[in-house]
């Protein structure tokens, strides 16, 4: 089921553009970009993400384990499956839980 949903996560992210390049990297990952969208999988561990970057240089990162992140020049906020919600700012970083 993992690799299935490995699989629909990269297949998706690479329908996006027909120019995205990918390699594999030192710790096994692939990742594939083509500037605003890219894709990342572990075949480790079955996890893979999707990334997409607006016209506002706003990425928007899910991941297939449920997590969503927001992030632009450093800062940002992610929510965890669980419903854990961080938020990074240049000078702080906290979580607070659900």
């Amino acid at each position: 089921m993992k690799s299935v949903l490995v699989t629909m996560s990269i297949c998706l992210a690479l329908g996006l553009s027909a120019n995205a390049q990918c390699v594999k990297n030192a710790r096994g990952k692939t990742v594939c970009s083509d500037g605003t969208t890219a894709a990342a999988a572990n075949p480790n561990t079955g996890k893979a993400a999707v990334a997409q970057k607006n016209q506002n240089g706003v990425t928007t990162t899910k991941t297939t384990t449920g997590g969503t992140a927001k992030t632009k020049n450093g800062t940002g906020v992610a929510q965890g499956p669980g419903g854990t919600t961080c938020a990074k700012t240049k000078n702080n970083a906290a979580c607070k839980p659900n």
